[in-house]
């Protein structure tokens, strides 16, 4: 199945995103989540929130306990566009302090994403 063509230009942003996030920097992501009620976050710090107000809050309290991280890689191990939605199954790797430590951890996160075209 081909891509659509803002498919992999997302990806990339939402790549460029991370990258921010684990530096502490969560403004990137919150651009991208939908603002819906139906919004889902799951992170490694907490219980899963659903909704704006809740996910945004625990994206920013995430990202705050990440400080000087570095991407390592993304390993794709799927993804699928079907109309408006889609989803992608990735390895996240990074380097970052966590959590008021001073030394930076390695950190893997298999991580499922799913994607919404929302207003265009």
């Amino acid at each position: 199945m081909a891509l659509p063509d803002d498919f992999n230009p997302f990806i990339e942003r939402y790549h460029s995103a991370a990258a921010e996030f684990i530096q502490g920097n969560p403004a990137p992501y919150l651009e991208l989540f939908s603002q819906e009620d139906d919004v889902t976050i799951a992170n490694p710090f907490g219980p899963v929130a659903r909704g704006w107000s809740d996910a945004s809050s625990t994206m920013k309290r995430a990202s705050s306990l990440y400080k000087e991280g570095s991407v390592a890689g993304f390993e794709s191990l799927a993804k699928s566009p079907a109309g408006d939605l889609a989803y992608i199954v990735e390895v996240e790797r990074f380097n970052a302090k966590i959590g008021g430590s001073q030394k930076a951890s390695p950190v893997s996160l298999r991580a499922t994403t799913v994607l919404r075209r929302e207003d265009g």
